[in-house]
């Protein structure tokens, strides 16, 4: 059985503005949101550019993530983003989350590289179509926390399996979200080096023993259909195409 952490939040998406990094020691966190997929449910309508009036999906995702640095969005030209964010594309383009998450990873190490700044410790992985995500994404970065104050704290030799996990994926009601999680980039970005075109996500992350971090079926409610995006309010496209 793999283990599964628990984590209690006390606020909602729609009071909680953003994923909060700690402020004390060196915690470095980027983030990968994959946005460029074909939306076959969805009669091919971007899912990014669906709106509740006052976001769009992308708008949710960005923010969610809003601490991360640096912020790579995978997805077509044509996607709106604000200034600071990366962008990228899965080549070929729509052949899959798999290969999108390699471009993203490897458009975050060629940031830093120009930069001339260290690749970060951990790595957000983020699908676009879940607005409520806010406070699953605080869960997985509370995880990682947890994992480097252990390492502080104790002997490599004393620390548990979650202690020592190379990522965490959010689960709920027994399904895991592949695309709501948080890995060492490192080991991540190894992960996904080769062989994604139209591949599985979870048989890349499988690689990575990842730990269950328990989430609410609220906050990881996703827009894959058009019943979805109406029982979540997200209607509205703001352009009908990539």
């Amino acid at each position: 059985m793999p283990i599964v952490w628990t984590f209690c939040l006390p606020l909602r998406a729609d009071k909680m503005p953003g994923s909060v990094l700690p402020a004390e020691g060196d915690f470095s966190c980027a983030a990968v949101v994959v946005a460029g997929g074909a939306s076959r449910r969805l009669n091919h309508v971007p899912k990014a550019s669906l709106s509740d009036g006052t976001s769009t999906l992308l708008d949710c995702a960005l923010k969610a993530v809003a601490a991360a640095s640096p912020r790579v969005v995978v997805g077509p030209e044509s996607l709106p983003l604000p200034s600071g964010v990366l962008r990228t594309r899965e080549d070929p383009p729509f052949s899959g989350p798999a290969a999108a998450i390699h471009a993203g990873l490897e458009c975050i190490a060629a940031d830093c590289e120009r930069s001339q700044i260290p690749v970060p410790d951990w790595c957000l992985i983020l699908g676009v179509d879940t607005p409520r995500i806010a406070p699953a994404v605080q869960q997985l970065i509370t995880a990682a926390q947890s994992v480097e104050q252990a390492y502080a704290e104790q002997s490599a030799l004393s620390l548990t399996d979650s202690e020592t996990s190379a990522g965490f994926w959010g689960v709920s009601e027994g399904i895991y979200q592949p695309l709501v999680g948080i890995y060492r980039f490192g080991a991540i970005r190894s992960v996904f080096s080769a062989g994604t075109t139209d591949a599985s996500v979870r048989s890349f992350l499988r690689r990575l023993n990842p730990t269950a971090v328990q989430m609410s079926a609220a906050d990881t409610a996703d827009v894959d259909t058009w019943e979805q995006a109406q029982a979540l309010g997200y209607t509205t496209s703001l352009w009908s195409s990539y």
